[in-house]
C-alpha cells in the first residue's frame, strides 16, 4: 500500500482575492476619477485668482476711502480739501475756499493730488489697477442718495482690472469694484 502525504500540496480553493479583470476595472474606475479631478482644475484656479483680484480691488478702493475719511473738510476754520467734482473730473477745491494739506496751500479750482486719477501703472505694488475718486456734493442736484445737505459729500472710488485668467476662449474684459460713501463735514 502506498502512502500519499498531503503536505506541499496547496489548495486554492476556498482562497480569495481579486481576479485580474476585477484589478483592471478598479484601475479603470480610478483612472477616470482622476482625470475628472484634473478637469477641474483650471476652473478652480480661475475662481481663485478671481477672488484674489475682487478682494485687491476692494482693498484699493476702502484704501481711498480712508484717506478721504482723513482729509480736512471743516467750517471753521474754512478749510476743504475734500473738494467736489466737476462732472467725470477729479475733485478739486471748490471755487472760493481754500485748502491746507499739510505744508501745501492750494485755492479754488486747484486739483487735489490725494485725489488725482491713478492709472494702470500709478498705484504702488499694483500694476495692472486703475483708481478713480469722484466726490459729490449732497446739496446739489438730487442730492446723495436721498440725502440733501450742504455738509455732507459722496465720495464714490472705482478701481478697474483686468482679469488675468479665464478658462473660456470669450475675451477678457475689464471689471471694475465701485465703493461709496458719504462724509459730513467737521
Amino acid at each position: 500500500m502506498t502512502h500519499v502525504s498531503s503536505i506541499g500540496r496547496r489548495s486554492f480553493r476556498g482562497e480569495s482575492g481579486f481576479t485580474l479583470p476585477e484589478v483592471l476595472l478598479a484601475a479603470m474606475i480610478i483612472t477616470i476619477a482622476f482625470v475628472t479631478l484634473l478637469a477641474v482644475i483650471p476652473y478652480s484656479s480661475a475662481a481663485v485668482q478671481s477672488g484674489s483680484q475682487i478682494s485687491t480691488a476692494t482693498f484699493l478702493a476702502d484704501q481711498k476711502l480712508e484717506e478721504a475719511k482723513l482729509v480736512p473738510w471743516t467750517a471753521v476754520p474754512d478749510n476743504d480739501c475734500l473738494g467736489v467734482s466737476n462732472g467725470s473730473n477729479a475733485p478739486s477745491v471748490p471755487g472760493g475756499t481754500s485748502c491746507t494739506l499739510g505744508a501745501n496751500v492750494y485755492n479754488g479750482g486747484q486739483a487735489l493730488p490725494w485725489a488725482a486719477d491713478q492709472n494702470a501703472t500709478q498705484i504702488t505694488n499694483f500694476n495692472g489697477y486703475s483708481r478713480t475718486v469722484r466726490i459729490t456734493d449732497c446739496n446739489l442736484g438730487g442730492g446723495c442718495t436721498g440725502i440733501t445737505d450742504a455738509g455732507m459729500r459722496q465720495v464714490t472710488v472705482s478701481v478697474t482690472y483686468t482679469p488675468g485668467f479665464s478658462v473660456n476662449s470669450t475675451a477678457v474684459t475689464s471689471k471694475t469694484i465701485t465703493a461709496t460713501m458719504i462724509i459730513a463735514q467737521r
